[in-house]
């Protein structure tokens, strides 16, 4: 029935926007979406064949969450777009009687009945009389209330219990049953203030209540002057008055057919008495007990459990009906009667219908809306009597502005016990992970007896005994998260995250019987509040804190059992450790994994719950073996001696390398930076530990190609572990830390003693000491037997200490494994293979610039090394970039020696030179915004907040044109970087950002990073730092100097085009990519949403045709390199000066210590940790109400970290506060003095 003729706008949003979409695009109409911001990317605007945003404002369009009620604007995006009908869908404006009105004058058709109709059957009190006048039987009760005193005057005369009603209300608001003249009072003004609120309308009237009745509808659908019903729907599994399940036929109407056809004749005779058209229900309230039915109300409108009308009914689209009445209507006609053909409808189906409304809301905490992020969606195959009819997809963030109904299971069966066997597998098969949902509440009733049974009534889930078998999170803590050991292996930037103390975590795990795979939650410094719905065993490991259940203080490193019902509180780390674990038997069964691991990794949002720390209302699905394992498990509790005692000062083994050699610092500065006690940043967290404390002494000038700091080099792979030098300040590379990166790694922790990174706090120092490899296959052999021990595998004298470890002294102090030199001769390039730390190996190509054929040849070099026979597992991954690869290998498998040998032995057969080799290299064609004001935005904002005077500041890009010399200024240099293709050479740092250069060498500038780096770079930026470009895949910290903004690279859940949910990123290595400039305008309108499609063309990548085209311009070439050598001598003079203006204005303005004197003699509340003093809550004179009263607020770690009050201190006074914001504290700083009260 194609009719182009027709344009239809659909006036609504979700499931029900797609399901009217899905019969327009069958009947061949065009379609016009509209969405506010929040759904700029839902299935029925990307599949329209128009859209528009509606609720725009002076933040954006579509940014008011409202816009779908904004019927002024709905009807101007109708015209704009040429609809002729408007579908208004369930909710919203579709039964609003000005917006149908206003179609009416704007000369659209209304896909609905009259709008007198409309205002005739919204106002129950009228409808009452509309529908006694027909005769149909009404619900004993008032007209419109006076006042209260009426109000108690004719609930006496109906007799409780009575339901308040507010006459234009609907979906179970408004509605309040009352059981005597005290709770009638209670609540009558409050339900006329609410009625007044939500629909404009604050007239009430009251009802007889029939505490054992059933909802029975009845679908109706008219032409105007007929009208006929498509049989009835119970809906009696109602909670807060909204129902839940509907089915049809009804289970009572089953056992009284005689009743059914009255039902049905009495709603037909209502709907010919006011002349309907198109879709309504008609809903009737059935007194269990005498099998009498009552009008309740009218829904003019269609309703969201009409598909299993049609599930019943082969072949009915009643949404078709409406759009073919809407059609005739635009012509005057109507839908003939032969089309509504009562014989059709009127017996029994031969088939049996139940819908389940999935919606995002916590049964157990009174259905409360959860809204979040879908992590994974998952419905059953198709089936022939199976209908799913949803919105959502894996990655959908759904809004806490709208109804939490994200999808409706309406399943069909030859009766209703087969339809329950239907839904019940169906809800078994189906997967709706993230936030809460009421999936196995509803699997929960569909079992349950008196469902089965056809008896539940409108009361029913009132008193359902529903458990779920989690926990909710109370209170979140400082930053929760679920880990998983070891984490992520995937590479290309994805950080292995897990847990920071692996050591701690692995050990909880064992004491609850769980493998030590199994996620648990990571605990930072102040832990959360937990209620527990069943019995659970649980252990609690890492840093000293009290741990109650139910108050009750239970002791860690010990097996708990937490009985069903119980609250477990983790206080706060007040001594030294940082982390504390805490492990639940069988882990989170309903946490999906992200890319093979369920840890968290916040950054980004990915892995366990919505990709963030746990929040108040969360709720965590606990496995079904969760308890006990018999009546008679007890607990079990390691010996004191075994439990770590975690120092302040602590040392870490290490191994040198990959740079930590005379060529990068010299001797001296080597032997300084292993005899320093590094202190630990406050500016820390699960990206890196910044460390304090002496200037680097290094051996060079410059970075050279790398950078013009010392501390740079040319983009290379980084080990876990690793102590990157990044300016002047080592970093810690931890477990969410970046895999690339163009800073050299003085050492590089081993991979057994990662586990004490979890456990440092601000101000504890640390100091790296090497090792041989042989101590360090011997540290894991020495942790492992501490695990076995204290899980009672083995019988070991329990000491004090026992983690302590003393190795031999020797060890490796240079890096490099093996040189091979170039050969001049045949072209071979120099290699060099460096120690990266005990499971990785650094392989370097060629002198230390970019040279395009040392690429190729690494990637040749890589194939190779795929190609030979490893034993299994030995290499875990490769990471290649601009000149160099690095091979993470599996030392248990693998050692460094044998894979050293076999490495070198793969590298020596390849051919001398690669000049005849070519590559598949696809090109990108990307929209770029040059000098974008987003990126100028971040720039303005680094000079308010971290430094106001750099050679890079105001303006990144005209520092790029002076630092290579150019006379064009910031015009040319733009245009030299959209001149040439971009090739991809690695893929890595954070989410497999891309790391590009220039293929014409002319166009290669050159930029120092940024020091010290942004806080923050806008999502799809690009930027330089040595002659490398990135684009930033999501917003992030960063220190290119950024010259512009294209499209990111990265969609996180796979969606579109060349993504999926295992390589959520688009790009290849040797991909080719060519910039060109757009508009803000024209860029907004492509970034829109994240679904714009990438333009790719296959193709190759010649290195004959690139060294021939080298050749032909290299005059050029060298003149651009004089130029640029010149302006960076430059720059880095200026540059020289400027940062040392910064460092000493900062040294002067730097904030000290909040100069508490040594001795306090009044008690006092301490600092928690070295931190800076946030804010402080109390003030002298204040009493202390409650032990988790926050006082200060500190910040470190870029988190907010409050300090309670502690039960020591209830009910004392504030005597004197001894910090201001900004001050600098140490751990332990005395921050209140109390008094007695």
């Amino acid at each position: 029935m194609a009719d182009k003729r027709h344009k239809l706008l659909i006036a609504n949003r979700g499931e029900i926007a797609y399901r009217i979409l899905r019969t327009a695009k069958r009947l061949g109409i065009p379609t016009v979406a509209i969405y506010t911001s929040v759904d700029a990317v839902a299935p029925h605007v990307l599949e329209a064949d128009e859209s528009s945003p509606v609720g725009n404002t002076a933040d954006g369009e579509g940014a008011d969450p409202h816009g779908y009620l904004d019927a002024d604007a709905i009807i101007d995006v109708a015209k704009k777009h040429s609809a002729t009908l408007v579908a208004p869908g369930y909710g919203f404006l579709s039964e609003n009687e000005d917006f149908a009105r206003k179609c009416a004058a704007a000369g659209l058709i209304f896909l609905g009945p009259q709008p007198e109709l409309i205002r005739m059957m919204g106002l129950k009190h009228e409808a009452r009389k509309i529908a006694k006048n027909a005769g149909v039987p009404i619900v004993p009760g008032s007209d419109l209330l006076i006042d209260e005193e009426e109000a108690v005057k004719v609930a006496n005369g109906l007799g409780y219990p009575v339901m308040l009603k507010a006459t234009a209300g609907g979906g179970g608001m408004g509605l309040q049953v009352c059981s005597n003249d005290s709770e009638l009072r209670q609540k009558f003004e409050s339900t006329q203030i609410r009625s007044k609120t939500l629909f404009k309308d604050g007239g009430i009237f009251l009802e007889k209540y029939f505490p054992h009745s059933r909802h029975v509808e009845v679908q109706v659908f008219g032409n105007g002057q007929h009208a006929i019903h498509m049989g009835e729907r119970e809906c009696s599994v109602q909670r807060r008055h909204q129902k839940v399940i509907e089915e049809t036929p009804s289970p009572f109407m089953l056992r009284h057919p005689h009743t059914r056809h009255k039902l049905c004749d009495a709603a037909v005779r209502l709907a010919n008495t006011i002349g309907y058209k198109s879709a309504g229900t008609i809903e009737m309230l059935v007194d269990d007990d005498s099998g009498a039915f009552f009008f309740l109300e009218m829904n003019t409108r269609l309703q969201v459990e009409h598909a299993i009308t049609e599930a019943v009914n082969p072949g009915l689209d009643i949404v078709e009906l409406m759009i073919r009445q809407g059609i005739q209507e635009s012509s005057g006609g109507r839908l003939s009667a032969s089309e509504l053909d009562q014989k059709k409808y009127a017996e029994l189906p031969k088939l049996h219908a139940i819908e389940s409304r999935i919606y995002l809301e916590n049964p157990a905490a009174n259905f409360q809306p959860c809204p979040g992020l879908l992590q994974l969606v998952s419905w059953p195959k198709s089936q022939p009597w199976l209908r799913i009819d949803t919105w959502v997809e894996t990655g959908t963030k759904v809004s806490p502005y709208y109804d939490p109904l994200v999808c409706k299971i309406i399943v069909a069966g030859s009766d209703r016990d087969d339809a329950i066997r239907h839904m019940l597998h169906a809800l078994h098969d189906s997967q709706l992970l993230g936030p809460t949902s009421n999936m196995d509440y509803l699997h929960a009733i569909f079992a349950s007896d008196t469902f089965i049974k056809g008896n539940a009534l409108t009361s029913f889930l009132e008193s359902f005994d529903y458990v779920p078998h989690a926990i909710d999170v109370l209170v979140g803590g400082l930053s929760t998260t679920v880990q998983d050991y070891p984490g992520r292996s995937i590479g290309f930037g994805i950080p292995r995250s897990g847990p920071m103390d692996s050591l701690a975590f692995r050990a909880a795990n064992r004491l609850v019987g769980n493998p030590e795979t199994t996620e648990g939650l990571e605990i930072t410094v102040m832990g959360p509040r937990l209620k527990f719905h069943v019995p659970t065993v649980i252990a609690v490991t890492g840093a000293p804190t009290k741990v109650t259940v139910n108050r009750a203080e239970v002791a860690m490193w010990t097996r708990i059992i937490v009985p069903a019902g119980a609250v477990l509180q983790v206080g706060t780390c007040s001594g030294n450790g940082f982390r504390v674990y805490l492990a639940i038997r069988g882990g989170f069964p309903k946490i999906p994994p992200y890319l093979g691991s369920k840890s968290t990794f916040a950054s980004c949002g990915i892995g366990g719950v919505q990709g963030r720390a746990l929040a108040t209302g969360d709720q965590i699905s606990l496995a079904s073996t969760c308890g006990p394992s018999s009546p008679s498990e007890g607990q079990y509790k390691v010996y004191p001696e075994w439990i770590p005692q975690y120092p302040s000062d602590w040392i870490v083994y290490c191994v040198a390398g990959p740079q930590g050699d005379e060529g990068y610092v010299t001797r001296d500065g080597i032997t300084a930076f292993y005899e320093t006690k590094w202190k630990v940043s406050s500016s820390s967290n699960r990206m890196g530990l910044r460390l304090e404390g002496p200037k680097i002494k290094w051996a060079r000038e410059n970075g050279g190609q790398g950078g013009s700091h010392p501390s740079n080099i040319i983009d290379n792979g980084y080990a876990m572990g690793s102590i990157n030098v990044n300016g002047d300040t080592p970093v810690i590379l931890t477990h969410d830390g970046p895999s690339m990166g163009g800073f050299l790694c003085m050492c590089t922790i081993v991979d057994s003693d990662l586990w004490k990174l979890g456990q440092l706090r601000p101000g504890n120092t640390v100091q790296f000491r090497r090792i041989s490899l042989s101590d360090a296959r011997a540290l894991k052999g020495h942790y492992d037997t501490w695990l076995d021990a204290i899980e009672g595998k083995i019988l070991l004298k329990a000491q004090r200490g026992a983690l302590d470890y003393i190795p031999s002294p020797l060890f490796r102090y240079d890096p490099k494994l093996a040189v091979y030199p170039a050969d001049e001769g045949t072209g071979r390039p120099e290699v060099v293979y460096r120690q990266a730390g005990d499971e990785y190996i650094l392989i370097e190509f060629g002198p230390a610039d970019l040279d395009l054929s040392i690429r190729a040849r690494i990637h040749l070099f890589e194939l190779e090394v795929s190609k030979h026979d490893w034993p299994s597992g030995a290499i875990r991954s490769l990471a290649p970039c601009i000149r160099t690869t690095m091979v993470h290998y599996n030392s248990e498998i693998i050692s460094q020696d044998t894979l050293l040998a076999q490495l070198i032995a793969v590298e020596r057969g390849l051919p001398a030179t690669l000049a005849d080799q070519t590559f598949p290299s696809r090109v990108l064609h990307m929209p770029i915004v040059l000098d974008d004001p987003w990126s100028q935005a971040c720039i303005d904002d680094y000079m308010r907040t971290t430094r106001d005077k750099a050679v890079y500041l105001p303006s990144n890009v005209k520092y790029l044109a002076d630092n290579n010399g150019l006379d064009g200024g910031s015009t040319e240099a733009l245009q030299l970087l959209i001149q040439s293709e971009w090739l991809l050479l690695g893929l890595g740092f954070y989410l497999a950002c891309p790391f590009l250069v220039p293929i014409d060498p002319r166009c290669r500038l050159i930029g120092a990073k940024m020091n010290p780096s942004r806080t923050m770079t806008p999502e799809g930026a690009v930027g330089i730092a040595g002659l490398v470009a990135a684009i930033y895949p999501v917003a992030s910290p960063g220190g290119y100097q950024l010259f512009g903004r294209t499209l990111s690279t990265w969609r996180t859940w796979g969606q579109g085009k060349g993504f999926s949910r295992e390589k959520p990123w688009i790009l290849e290595m040797f991909d080719r990519i060519k910039f060109y400039p757009v508009s803000v305008e024209d860029y907004e309108k492509q970034v829109a949403g994240g679904t714009h499609t990438f333009d790719v063309k296959e193709g190759e990548f010649s290195m004959k045709y690139y060294n021939a085209f080298v050749e032909s311009i290299q005059p050029e070439i060298d003149n651009f390199k004089k130029k640029q050598l010149d302006g960076v001598k430059k720059t880095e003079e200026r540059e020289a000066m400027l940062i040392q203006e910064w460092e000493e204005e900062k040294a002067k303005t730097t904030g000290s210590s909040s100069g508490v004197a040594a001795t306090v003699t009044d008690p006092f509340i301490p600092s928690s940790m070295t931190a800076t003093c946030f804010k402080v809550k109390v003030q002298p004179g204040d009493i202390l109400q409650d032990a988790d009263q926050v006082v200060v607020i500190l910040e470190a770690m870029k988190t907010e970290i409050g300090v309670t009050v502690g039960d020591e201190f209830v009910g004392k006074k504030v005597k004197a506060v001894l910090t201001k914001p900004g001050a600098a504290v140490a751990s332990g700083e005395p921050l209140i003095t109390v008094e007695d009260a």
